[in-house]
This record gives C-alpha cells, sequence and structure tokens, in this order.
C-alpha cells in the first residue's frame, strides 16, 4: 500500500525536506540537518507536522467507565480540559500502545495515539468494547496536528492569538482558539522536553496555521523540523517510543513507568492482573540508560552481555547532540541495573564497554 501525505506534504517539498515513508507516511527526516532542529527546539523554537498521529473520539453515557478501562492510568481523577499520558495494555501486561487521553467532559474523551499503530488501537477498543454504552470514531484521516516546541514557543504562538496561552497549564487544553484566524484546539503537550504546544484542526486549516507559524517566528529563528530531531529529542528527554522502549512483550512497569500504572485505582483496566503479579513477584528486567566507554554507538536491538552471558539488548541509542555523549537506553536483567555497572554491547560483531548511568540524560523543568 502507497504511504499516505499529511496535508502539509507539498510544503514539506518546498521547504527542501528530507521525505521518506515513515509509519506509512510521508514526512521528513530533516530539512536543514538534524542537529541544527534539534538545537533549535533546545534553545529556541521548533516546529513539526505530526498530522500522522492517530485521533480516535469516545463518547456516551459510559466514555469514563471505558476509557478508564482501556488504560493503565486512572481517567477517573481527570477535570475538563486536562490531560493525561497512559498505555494500552494486553491481558499479559504488555503494551499494545501508549497514549495521550483528552477529557472534554464526562462523556466525551478524545485519545491521540501513534500513527503507526492506528488502526490496530481502534480495532483493540471495538473489540473491548463489551456492554459499554459508548460511540467510537476513528476521524484520524480529518485531523492536521503540529507541534511547536522550544523555550520560545508560548511567544511565537502568542503572536497569532488573543487566546492567553499562559492560561493553558502543562497537560490541559484550550478547545475554539483562534490561530492565524482558524478555529484550533491547543494544547500543553509535546514530545520533546521542553515547554510547548500541540495544535489541532482539520486539515485545510493546518496549512494556513503552519506557514502563520513560520512566519510570526522568524524573529526567533524557528526551524521546521524533521522526525530525526524528534527522536533524540524525545530520548534525551527519557520520554518512550513505542517499538523501543516497550511493546506487546515489554510491560509499562518494565520500562520503568509505573508511575502512569495505577495498580491501586478501584476500577478494573485491561492487563492489571498481569501487571499486578509481576510487580509483586519483582521484575525479572528493568530499562536503564547506559554511556557509552568505548568508541561506537549502541543502535536499536543490539545485544548486551556481561561475563559472556547475554542480558538484555539496546533499546535506544545516539550521539546526544545536547551532552555530546553517546548514550542510549537497554532492557537488560534486574540484576545489573545498579550505576555504574559496565556492560558489553555488541557492535558489528565486535564487543564495546558501556557503563549503566541514569535514564534522566537531561536536568529540564519539564
Amino acid at each position: 500500500m502507497d504511504a499516505k501525505k499529511t496535508p502539509l506534504y507539498e510544503e514539506h517539498v518546498k521547504l527542501g525536506g528530507n521525505v521518506v515513508d515513515y509509519a506509512g507516511w510521508f514526512l521528513p527526516v530533516e530539512y536543514k540537518g538534524l542537529v541544527p532542529e534539534h538545537q533549535a527546539v533546545r534553545n529556541a523554537v521548533g516546529l513539526f507536522d505530526v498530522s500522522h498521529m492517530g485521533e480516535i473520539t469516545v463518547k456516551g453515557k459510559d466514555a469514563l467507565a471505558f476509557v478508564d478501562y482501556l488504560v493503565s492510568n486512572d481517567v477517573t481523577k481527570l477535570v475538563d480540559n486536562q490531560i493525561i499520558y497512559t498505555h494500552f495494555c494486553n491481558p499479559e501486561g504488555g503494551v499494545v500502545d501508549d497514549l495521550l487521553v483528552y477529557r472534554f467532559g464526562e462523556e466525551d474523551f478524545y485519545l491521540v495515539v501513534n500513527a503507526s499503530n492506528t488502526d490496530k488501537d481502534y480495532k483493540w477498543i471495538l473489540a473491548n468494547k463489551g456492554d459499554f454504552d459508548v460511540e467510537t470514531e476513528n476521524i484520524s484521516d480529518t485531523v492536521g496536528e503540529l507541534a511547536i516546541q522550544g523555550p520560545m514557543a508560548q511567544k511565537v504562538l502568542q503572536k497569532l492569538t488573543d487566546f492567553d496561552l499562559s492560561q493553558i497549564k502543562f497537560f490541559f487544553l484550550e478547545r475554539n482558539v483562534s490561530v492565524a484566524g482558524v478555529d484550533c484546539m491547543v494544547s500543553r503537550t509535546g514530545y520533546t522536553g521542553e515547554d510547548g504546544f500541540e495544535i489541532y484542526t482539520d486539515n485545510t486549516g493546518i496549512v494556513k496555521v503552519w506557514n502563520a507559524i513560520l512566519e510570526a517566528g522568524k524573529d526567533e529563528e524557528i526551524m521546521p523540523c524533521g522526525l530525526g530531531c524528534r527522536d533524540t529529542l524525545r530520548f534525551e528527554a527519557s520520554l518512550p517510543l513505542y517499538g523501543h522502549e516497550f511493546d506487546d512483550t515489554i510491560s509499562p512497569l518494565e520500562a520503568g513507568f509505573k508511575y502512569f500504572v495505577k495498580l491501586d485505582k478501584v476500577s478494573d483496566f485491561i492487563g492489571k492482573e498481569a501487571l499486578n503479579k509481576q510487580w509483586s513477584e519483582g521484575l525479572k528486567r528493568k530499562l536503564v540508560g547506559f554511556e557509552m566507554i568505548d568508541r561506537g554507538i549502541a543502535r536499536e536491538g543490539y545485544e548486551i552481555y556481561k561475563d559472556g552471558e547475554k542480558i538484555g539488548h539496546v533499546t535506544t541509542g545516539y550521539m546526544s547532540p545536547t551532552l555530546g555523549k553517546i548514550i542510549g537506553n537497554a532492557l537488560v536483567k534486574s540484576e545489573y541495573t545498579e550505576l555504574g555497572t559496565e556492560l558489553d554491547i555488541k557492535i558489528r560483531n565486535k564487543f564495546a564497554k558501556a557503563k549503566v548511568i541514569s535514564k534522566k540524560f537531561l536536568n529540564k523543568k519539564k
């Protein structure tokens, strides 16, 4: 099947973006380069096309109870216009996907899921609907989404709206915000470790908003940004990526995200029993951060050894543009997770030494 084009495809081509097929979508990997785009977001402001992400609505009398049953976090604690990060888990405790849950009201929820999993997630939701009195719809193809990220994000976006953006707190949203004359939903969320906003509107309006933001951000040296730096930014900020830090066989507990798994919430959720068992018996493997001692970049999937025994694998590895070090995440047996533990990573049939460090690579406020 041919890859899909976001509403901004022609804009990426005009700007000279290096467009590739990613998760079934034509998207730019970079424009001027991964490192300058990464640094723009860390130090000023960058703009991403994330229209490939999936959006699913859940509405009806049982919407609150149903969404709470589907996810590991406690949706009942949300107030209107609040957002939480959470997981769909399978009965074995593995992760079907990670997602954001937006609460518009007790009978009205909006789920933002990973592009590569959108169809799978929607089938999962329908398969678990049971007797819940809800209506669900996959509206992904009608929604355009941008992410404006970085210390100057609010200053730039404020030029295009009369709404006081300082009123939107972290992980909250505002609907019906006029941005460059286009009716949008704006949330204070992102995937970079920096302050910023995600902007949702229809496919026709998103092009106008994209161009208006790039124009408004010229004095702040805004850069359009590609998938390359989106991955390095999220990784530096200890944010997970589905298919790397967890998947259908790796639980959120093993990946170090217990904070988002409310084992003590009153209501049942899919995977709760398995996750309770895993936690009470003690985790047999855990996600750690590492820094290379020897030369070489440890990429995703590379095997990790200790004293000749295979103990795990790399989930993500990069030269950090911010830190100037080669770092990564790895899922290893729990007995090898102490800070300072030396590991042997197999890189092209040779072993290179690394040491376990904190996964909190950056000391950021957000």
